[in-house]
């Protein structure tokens, strides 16, 4: 007995390793060569360059990620592993939780398929806090199921880690604290309540989230101003049917799995002892919904639920002509991921999307956030130019003898992160009015010489503004990359200033910090 138990486990964890590995090597195959890194991805790359325990756009656990990349040699290579990696820690997670539930091999197998075919996997593939908040959320309701399970005081701990650790990570962690805290409450578990440990465990939480805490209070709490902006420019145009509509959409590929799962956590006998999860899960989603988040920000919610349903789905299709279903559950997410992924990720180039034009815009892939057509999809877009970009400002930048004297200022963050990464000249230290690179100038010596890049079509592009202020103003280039957000982005390079400009940047610097 204990032979076959042991052959068992021997082949549970052969097939779990292959699912790692098939999970670390998919975004090789899933992001065609045409595209580079995405704007975001290089914000939280340069963290890595100004630690500190939080800043305006995150808090600090992507520039620990960002560290790491770093010291593995900064490649795109060591960031698609790294983001990966966590995706394949979430699917490790996801795996055990089937295993809590009493879930087969089948179950488990049925699950990693799951997570790799739906909108989990697409969160995955870029190097964002999505990534490891997903991870967070799925490793506290591990933890819970097995404290529930065992009662061993110790698993408390074990979530408080996932917590604060998540809250490092992403705010967005307290909608699920939210969820969960109301629906024990209201379920079988109350009596955790009555447990001390549960309140030793939730000060830790504290413990690892309160530096963080304390940089938000002597920063006076960037993060207010920056879901100000957040609110102003994106969340207050989303319709709350349309967060709704988009959790459908994200998991259509497994949308049996996860109806499966709700079904079975509401009314499966054996899956009493499991209610908790979805009266938070309805909960949670509830609140998300009121707050017009945006739709992935829920992603954290569904591993649990996609274990539920695969392990729901083990246990009644196990007899009979039944049993035969569970290949066409296993083949049919993968079939319609293999007819969505082009739409999902950029495996297509350019070309080819412009060749089925018509496709893309018929499901909505070609609006972007300004409400218009484009040749691209808006996240497709933004992987597209920066090594242009790069390019352009360093012929600018080798052109100036004294580099001390020499400020690079981008348009935003997107522009700035990605000359900081692709530059030969590794100290550039391009800089920007927004995100975090507003508080990373550095102006500890006079400003003579200025490299601009301005956004396409913009009202001066002669630099009038700035002709009475320098002696000299060169345009560079521009972006010239067909379907790059940033095409006709401008390059220019502004020698000799007759003007003290750091006080002006300054004052600059000053009156955006203010607005935000």
């Amino acid at each position: 007995m204990n032979i076959r138990k042991s052959k068992s486990a021997l082949v549970d964890l052969g097939v779990l390793v292959f699912f790692v590995i098939l999970k670390m090597i998919l975004p090789f195959f899933l992001v065609n060569a045409a595209y580079s890194l995405h704007r975001d991805e290089f914000l939280h790359l340069d963290q890595a360059n100004h630690l500190a325990w939080g800043f305006q756009s995150v808090p600090p656990v992507t520039s620990i990620f960002a560290l790491i990349i770093k010291f593995f040699g900064g490649s795109e290579t060591a960031v698609r592993l790294l983001s990966a990696s966590i995706g394949a820690a979430t699917l490790i997670f996801t795996w055990k939780i089937v295993g809590a539930f009493k879930g087969n091999l089948y179950a488990k197998v049925l699950s990693a398929i799951a997570l790799i075919c739906c909108a989990i996997g697409r969160l995955d593939l870029l190097f964002q806090p999505n990534a490891f908040d997903i991870l967070s959320w799925t490793a506290v309701y591990f933890f819970m199921i097995r404290f529930f399970d065992t009662k061993e005081n110790r698993f408390l701990y074990f979530i408080a880690i996932a917590l604060g650790v998540g809250f490092l990570n992403k705010y967005s962690i307290v909608f699920l604290a939210a969820g969960l805290i109301p629906a024990l409450l209201i379920s079988k578990q109350r009596a955790v309540f009555k447990n001390k440990h549960l309140y030793f465990a939730a000060l830790l939480a504290l413990l690892i989230m309160l530096p963080n805490l304390i940089w938000q209070y002597t920063n006076h709490f960037p993060v207010v101003g920056h879901m100000k902006e957040l609110a102003a420019t994106q969340l207050d145009k989303i319709n709350r049917i349309d967060f709704l509509k988009d959790q459908l959409l994200y998991y259509f590929n497994i949308i049996f799995i996860v109806l499966a799962g709700i079904i079975a956590l509401l009314f499966y006998k054996p899956f009493a002892g499991f209610r908790w999860i979805i009266f938070g899960f309805i909960i949670s989603l509830a609140l998300f919904t009121w707050f017009r988040a945006k739709g992935y920000y829920a992603a954290g919610l569904y591993p649990v639920i996609i274990a539920a349903g695969c392990t729901y789905f083990s246990f009644v299709f196990n007899n009979g002509w039944k049993k035969y279903l569970k290949v066409l559950l296993i083949i049919l997410p993968v079939a319609l991921f293999s007819i969505t992924m082009k739409f999902a990720y950029p495996v297509l180039s350019p070309e080819q999307i412009i060749a089925k034009h018509d496709k893309f815009a018929k499901i909505g892939m070609l609006r972007w956030e300004d409400g218009l057509q484009h040749d691209l999809p808006q996240d497709f877009a933004d992987m597209q130019g920066w090594k242009e970009m790069a390019a352009l400002v360093d012929i600018a930048y080798a052109k100036v003898k004294d580099k001390s004297a020499l400020l690079v200022r981008a348009d935003n963050y997107g522009e700035a992160g990605a000359i900081n990464y692709y530059s030969k000249f590794k100290n550039i230290n391009a800089v920007a009015y927004n995100a975090d690179y507003l508080y990373w100038f550095k102006m500890d010596k006079p400003i003579k010489h200025l490299i601009l890049i301005r956004e396409p079509n913009e009202d001066d592009p002669q630099r009038k503004k700035e002709q009475p202020f320098f002696g000299k103003i060169t345009k560079i280039g521009e972006v010239t990359t067909p379907y790059a957000r940033e095409k006709g982005a401008g390059v220019f390079l502004l020698e000799d200033a007759n003007i003290d400009i750091n006080s002006r940047i300054n004052s600059e610097i000053e009156e955006e910090k203010h607005d935000h």
